[in-house]
This record gives structure tokens, C-alpha cells and sequence, in this order.
């Protein structure tokens, strides 16, 4: 049985790839860290030079199912010997990995996608056991990163480079793309599978090794998808994992043989992961917070819309970077607003494995109570709750993390239900006269990661195409991700570094150029018939 020690908790809000990170000046130890002397529950590994690792460390983080808050697994704050640890081996693995061939790169990541696809199930049910979303929905998440690493496949035609014959007499200059060493993620707890996909696969793919810190909330994808690595013939050392939380952060920020960090995940961190990193010389990219519109015009298919709306808010218990949060309704659709309210009433909260759920738990008690508490503030401040899913019980788990879905309207843009992201299914809701004050609310918001227009006017959607400045944009598409043969673009506040992830971005992150400018004289090729007589010395 597990040793009854007092636990050392720590308290944060919940919209976060590592917890603890929303207080990094000041806090220590995550939402759930304890030490102990003797536990029962499985523990995370490290893994170090193609090793699963048990942690020597002294704290460790408890993993909670979100459906009934069991203790499912813990995982350690790696100390910092072992941390180096995998540095080391990386860094070592990057002098034959980086001259291995580009076909043979690209060979691991068939293997890999195939390995992938045929475990598909076995990833979707870690995910829903740790993070809680349906099965349906954790299945889709591990599609959306295996798409990621089928276009690492067709990385030979990716890292080609340039020439230009004859820059001069007998000259010519050509460059072609170098990895840079040693990489490393930082990934969230709300797509436990398809946010490592974006990191590693394409990483390794261009020649760089990987210290990988999944999420400590719910590593279990994680661990699973690198083990499916080393099968399909990732050389040992290549790919390396960390857990932690702030102190493994600033390890990864601070570690001079690091020499990239992708990170996805709160505005706290993301801005403290870029100043630290690049303040030490590396490359970050860091995806953040956002607060998506979908504008709805009175032209646009009715029925249609709703269900867009309704499954982009409250899918995966809102807790996606790219939910549409807020609808902007354009004159008379506005007086859709019941049905929408009736089409999200119909939605079933359940645990996730339970057949046809819509809507499953949120990721800790936390992240309740901070949603309950902004709606809560919503009507204080004015804002009136259409439909309250606070309080919702779920028979036979009543113990889970729910908030049922949530409409709030006659919300005003300095209203904090607006202001802040969420991160819940709670569906703010606006109303203006004509698309332009709808592109001027959406413009002045600080984050940047994509919106939506619903419209059957392509007059319409041109023009909120071209006008608004998001960097993501749905014309009758809710949730405009794009596939990675393009790559992820939100901007504004929701983003800082200056290359997105994946697709031609993601492999100019991941490389650097090297120039060369040659010189071969065209007389110096002249060929000379041999002499037989004796030389004259002339």
C-alpha cells in the first residue's frame, strides 16, 4: 500500500502543458507532486540512450484518470544527472545519425507510420484513460500526428537544396540544408499523441536527436509512440525522454548542447520558454493561447453551422488551442441562438470509453473550478448563462472533473469570460450588425491563432479572408488545422518565434543552411597527349 506521508500540493491554473508553469517565478512543484518512500501505482521511465530508465528522483507527480480522479501512474521530476544524462546520449547519437542517409531517414519513417496506424487503438485508449477525452476524439488525435510523420516520409524532397550554375566564370554557388544537433520538446497535456508527432518525427527525419518531455499530466501516448520508435529502427540515443515539470523546463532552456526547444502550451510558459531559450542561443518555436471566433452570417447553411459550432466549442471539453470559444453572430442569426442551445443541451457527458459520449471530463479539479468561477464572474458581470453546464453529474463518476456545455450571450468584449481562454466547452457569445464590426472584434483581439466565417457568400468570405488577422482561416471549416504538407500559422499573441510547425517551416526549424561557392577552371580540364619524347624542360 502506499506510504501515508503528508503530501506537498501546490495549487495553478489549469490551461497548461505543464501546471506549474502559470507561477514560474515563484512555484516549485506542480498540481499533485508528492514525495513519497514506497508507492503501488506504475511509474513513467526516463528513457536514456535507447534505455527505459526508473528515475532515482525523490518527487514524483501523480497522473489522474479525469473521470474519477484515481491515481493511474506517477511520473518523476527527473533529477538533474539524469537529465544530462539524456543530453549526452543525444549529443553523442548526433555524430553517426546526422551522416546517416537521407533514404535511410526516410525508410524509419515508413516504419514508423505503419507501426503507428496498426496501434492506432491501443494510443487512443492511453489517451482516454489519462487525459479523458472520448475514445472517438483520442483516436482522431493520434490520426492528426501520424499524418505529420507521412509527410516526414517524403523528406528527401524537402531538404533539397539550391544551386545557381554559373554565378561567374566557371563558378557556381549551391546550398543545402544541415541539422542543427540536438533538439528538444515540451509538449501538453491536451493532445497527448498528435503535439509529440509534431516535434520529434520531423526532427530526427532531418537528422537532429531529441530530449522528448511529454506531458506530466498524461505521458502514457508518449512513451508508447517512442517505444514505437526504437522499433521502427530510431538508433539508440537518437530519441531520449525527460519528465519533469519547471525544473526540467529550465533545464531544457538552459542545457548548452540544446539547440532548438518547440514547446506548445499556456502564454505563461510559452513567453518564459522563448525569453530563456533564445536569451541562451537557441532556436523556439512556442505555440500559445487563444481565443478562436467563428462569425456567423445570416446567408450561411443553417443546420450546418449550428453543428459546426456546437462541435468545435464543446468537442474535447473545449480544451484545444484551436476551439471556436467565441461565436459572433452578424444580424439576424442571432435568433438562431436557441437552437444552438438546443443542439448543445443534446450532447451526452460521459466518461470517455462509455459508447456515444460527445462531451467528456476536464483534466483536473483545477481547471473546474477555474471555468465555474469565469462563468460564475460572466454573470456578475453582466453576461447572461443560456445554458449552465456547471454542477452536470455523470452516474457512476461522480468523482470526475465535469462541466456540461455551457452557453453564455450579451457578452462584452471587457468581460472576462471574453478576455481570458477558457480552455473548457463554454461558448461565449457576441452579437454585432454588419461583418465589418465583426472583423474589427476579432482584430483587436490579443491572440492570433485562427478563426472562422459561416456564409454561403464568397463576396464575404474574400473579404474576411483578406481583412482579418488571424493566422488561421475557416470558410465553413470550424477548425481550419491545416494538414501538414502546410503548416500550423496561428500568430498575434499566440505565437512567438519565427518558424511554424511542420510542413516547409517545420524543416527549415529543424535545419540550417550551408552555402558553398566553387571555383573549377574550365582550363585547368584541358587534356594533354602523353610524351614520348625526351623532355626538353621547356
Amino acid at each position: 500500500t502506499r506510504a501515508r506521508l503528508q503530501p506537498l500540493r501546490v495549487s495553478c491554473p489549469a490551461r497548461e502543458a505543464t501546471p506549474a508553469m502559470l507561477r514560474l517565478a515563484s512555484v516549485r512543484l506542480p498540481l499533485g507532486v508528492r514525495a513519497y518512500a514506497a508507492a503501488s501505482v506504475p511509474t513513467a521511465k526516463l528513457v536514456i540512450n535507447g534505455k527505459q530508465v526508473e528515475s532515482q528522483s525523490k518527487v514524483w507527480m501523480d497522473i489522474h484518470n479525469p473521470a474519477t480522479n484515481e491515481v493511474v501512474s506517477r511520473v518523476p521530476q527527473a533529477t538533474n544527472a539524469e537529465m544530462q544524462a539524456a543530453v549526452d546520449a543525444a549529443k553523442d547519437a548526433f555524430k553517426s545519425w546526422s551522416q546517416t542517409s537521407v533514404m535511410t531517414r526516410q525508410s524509419v519513417m515508413f516504419n514508423l507510420s505503419r507501426i503507428i496506424r496498426d496501434n492506432m487503438t491501443d494510443l487512443a485508449k492511453s489517451i482516454t484513460r489519462e487525459q479523458g477525452k472520448t475514445l472517438a476524439d483520442a483516436e482522431g488525435d493520434v490520426l492528426r500526428g501520424l499524418q505529420v510523420v507521412e509527410q516526414a516520409c517524403s523528406l528527401p524532397t524537402m531538404l533539397m537544396g539550391d544551386i545557381q550554375p554559373n554565378v561567374a566564370q566557371d563558378m557556381e554557388t549551391y546550398s543545402f540544408r544541415l541539422p542543427l544537433g540536438v533538439c528538444a520538446g515540451i509538449c501538453p497535456f491536451n493532445f497527448p499523441a498528435m503535439i509529440p508527432l509534431w516535434m520529434f518525427p520531423l526532427a530526427i527525419a532531418c537528422g537532429n536527436t531529441y530530449v522528448l518531455k511529454p506531458s506530466e499530466r498524461d505521458p502514457g501516448a508518449a512513451m508508447m509512440l517512442v517505444d514505437m520508435a526504437k522499433k521502427a529502427g530510431v538508433p539508440d540515443g537518437v530519441l531520449n525522454v525527460v519528465h519533469g515539470s519547471v525544473d526540467t523546463v529550465n533545464f531544457i532552456c538552459d542545457n548548452p548542447d540544446i539547440r532548438a526547444i518547440s514547446f506548445v502550451g499556456s502564454d505563461t510558459a510559452g513567453k518564459h520558454i522563448w525569453e530563456r531559450g533564445t536569451k541562451n542561443g537557441k532556436r523556439v518555436q512556442s505555440n500559445m493561447g487563444a481565443k478562436n471566433h467563428g462569425v456567423i452570417m445570416p446567408d450561411a447553411n443553417r443546420t450546418a453551422t449550428l453543428n459546426a459550432l456546437v462541435g468545435a466549442a464543446f468537442g474535447a471539453a473545449g480544451q484545444r488551442c484551436m476551439a471556436l470559444s467565441v461565436a459572433v453572430f452578424v444580424g439576424e442569426s442571432k435568433s438562431w441562438l436557441p437552437d444552438l442551445v438546443k443542439m448543445a443541451k443534446g450532447l451526452k457527458v460521459n466518461e470517455g470509453f462509455q459508447p456515444g459520449t460527445d462531451v467528456g471530463p476536464m483534466i483536473s479539479p483545477a481547471a473546474l473550478k477555474r471555468a465555474e468561477s469565469i462563468v460564475g464572474k460572466s454573470v456578475t458581470q453582466g453576461a447572461k448563462v443560456l445554458l449552465d453546464g456547471r454542477g452536470v453529474k455523470v452516474p457512476g463518476y461522480e468523482k470526475g472533473n465535469w462541466l456540461g456545455p455551457t452557453v453564455i450571450t450579451n457578452v462584452k468584449t471587457d468581460m472576462e469570460c471574453y478576455k481570458e481562454e477558457i480552455f473548457a466547452p463554454v461558448l461565449v457569445c457576441l452579437e454585432v450588425d454588419t461583418l465589418d464590426e465583426a472583423i474589427d472584434v476579432i482584430n483587436r483581439n490579443r491572440w492570433g491563432n485562427g478563426t472562422a466565417i459561416f456564409t454561403n457568400s464568397g463576396a464575404a468570405a474574400r473579404k474576411f479572408t483578406m481583412q482579418i488577422e488571424a493566422g488561421q482561416v475557416g470558410i465553413n471549416v470550424p477548425i481550419p488545422v491545416p494538414l501538414p504538407f502546410f503548416s500550423f500559422t496561428g500568430n498575434k499573441g499566440s505565437y512567438v518565434g519565427d518558424l511554424n510547425f511542420y510542413g516547409k517551416a517545420g524543416v527549415q526549424f529543424f535545419t540550417q543552411l550551408k552555402t558553398i561557392t566553387s571555383l573549377w577552371r574550365s582550363a585547368d580540364a584541358t587534356t594533354l597527349k602523353a610524351a614520348t619524347v625526351m623532355p626538353t624542360m621547356k
